[in-house]
Parts: structure tokens; sequence; C-alpha cells
């Protein structure tokens, strides 16, 4: 009978690459901070707080990464799986966070310019362009199948980004001393950081919420379950995400007199090869004793 616990998550490689990521940020942080002051440039202190949140959400990637590997235990019976779905949701709250405050400052500065050194803008924000690129490489494999890793590799893109358009605003106040393309170029980063992150922390929030996954939707699972043959009725239908990869049910299924466990095996086979929900819960019920008057789905 299908029926597997475990998700696996991969080890040392990865892990590897995110205190290489960890360290190559926090440098770069204290030097645009530095850099920053010595120029008065608000989008380079925007660059450098925000490669700051880098290295903080990659050390937190990498810390729910490695509680993520825990087996389930008396504390935790389904695992520590959601370690890295907690994470990606604390990591994706400090980018609004983040975005939000450089969107204050932004306008302060737009009311009030300051003057820049565009030299140093642009030279730091090129070295940072670097580092936030090679960041984000080291990172971009793990981040197509983990929502953790993918909120810190989206810190990065950002951060990417946003080095590009710091090094636009440096070379406009060298050419034409354009003061107000500084706190202007603050508000996109400000943007860009709060669109991203707004739309990732969404399914985020519904693992959270023990929301059914889009793919499979409960409506479908609930039909093909119908189908079965020696099912009579399905009712009390739950499905949601353990963690960011596995899926589980629990249902109550009417089955015909007569039918023995062979319905269950044929639930739980259907789950597992048509859908990969591999944990299901199913209790049988007979004809003459089901439930009665109970919704479908949810209870």
């Amino acid at each position: 009978m299908p029926h597997d616990h475990h998700h696996h998550i991969p080890a040392e490689g990865g892990d590897r690459n995110l205190w290489a990521a960890i360290a190559v940020n926090g440098g770069l942080t204290v030097a645009q901070v530095v850099a920053g002051l010595m120029s008065g440039s608000l989008a380079l202190i925007a660059d450098a707080v925000h490669n700051l949140s880098d290295a903080i959400s990659l050390v937190l990637a990498l810390a729910a990464r490695r509680i993520a590997r825990r087996p389930a235990d008396a504390a935790m019976t389904f695992g520590y799986g959601r370690a890295e779905v907690v994470a990606a949701l604390i990591n994706y709250t400090t980018l609004i966070t983040l975005s939000v405050w450089l969107a204050v400052e932004g306008v302060g500065r737009l009311i009030s310019p300051q003057p820049v050194d565009g030299w140093i803008v642009v030279i730091v924000a090129g070295f940072a362009f670097v580092v936030d690129a090679v960041t984000a490489l080291l990172t971009l494999r793990m981040a197509r199948t983990s929502v953790n890793i993918r909120a810190a590799f989206l810190h990065n893109l950002a951060d990417a980004l946003g080095s590009v358009a710091v090094i636009v605003a440096g070379t406009l106040i060298l050419l034409y001393d354009w003061r107000l393309i500084d706190p202007l170029v603050t508000l996109l980063i400000a943007a860009y950081i709060l669109w991203h992150a707004a739309s990732e922390i969404m399914p985020v929030i519904r693992i959270l919420m023990l929301g059914s996954p889009a793919d499979p939707g409960a409506e479908e699972v609930l039909a093909a379950l119908r189908d079965v043959p020696g099912v009579v009725d399905v009712h009390h239908l739950h499905l949601w995400r353990m963690q960011e990869h596995e899926i589980s049910l629990e249902a109550h299924v009417v089955q015909e007199d007569g039918a023995g466990d062979a319905v269950r095996q044929k639930l739980k086979t259907l789950l597992s090869e048509r859908f990969h929900i591999h944990h299901s819960v199913i209790e049988i019920e007979p004809v003459d004793a089901a439930c009665e008057d109970v919704p479908a789905i949810g209870h």
C-alpha cells in the first residue's frame, strides 16, 4: 500500500552554497554602508540595508533547511518540514517591511534632495551587482524546488536589479547633477521588492493556513474518489500541504456492503499514482451507518 511520510531535503552541496552566499553578502553590506555614508547616497544605503536582509534571509534559510531534516517525533508528529515555510514567511514579511521603509525615506529625499557623490555610488554599486549576481546564481537551482530558498533568492535578485538602478542613478548624477534620481531610484527599488514579496507571500500563507493545494484541487480529487468502483459516497474530505512538497488527505468513504478492504487499497493507489498523495487517512463507513447531512469537503 503506498505510504510515504518522508520528504528528502538535499544536504551538503546546497548548504555550502548558502554559506558562501552569506559570507559575500555580509562583506558587501559593510562596504555599501561605508560608501553610502561617504557619498551621501540614500539609494546606496538602501541597497546596503537590503543586502543585510539578504544575509539574514540566507542564515534563516540555512537554519530552516537543517531543522526541516529532523525526523518526526512525539513533539512534531508530522515532522519539521514546515520550518522552511515559516522561514519563507519571515523573509517575505521582512522584504515588505523594508520596501515600506525605503519608500518613506525616498519620499523624504524627494522633498529635500541631498548632495550625492556619483563616483562612489557607481563604483560600489557595480561591485555590488557582481556580488548579488553571484549570490543569486548560488541559490538558483535550489530556489526552483524550495519556497524557503526561493524567498532568499528573490532577496538577491531584487538586490542585483537594485544595483543596476543605483549605477544608472550615479551615472546621471555625474553627467547632469540630477539629485532627484537618487530618491526616485530608491522608490523604484522599494516598489519592485514590494511587488515580488506580496505575490510570493500568499502561497506561503496558504500552506500555513492548511489551505488545499491549487493542483490537485479538492473538487478534482473528490470526483476521482467517488468514481472508484465500490464507493457509494465520499464526504468530510480535507486536503492540505503538510509541507511544501507533501500533500495530505483525510476523508470519510461510504462503501458498498461486502466490498471489504479492497476499496481502501484502490483509493490509496489512486491517490498515490494519479495525484502523488502518499499520506492519506481514509475512514470507511458502511451504507447503513454513514454520516448524514455532512459536507462533501470540509467539516
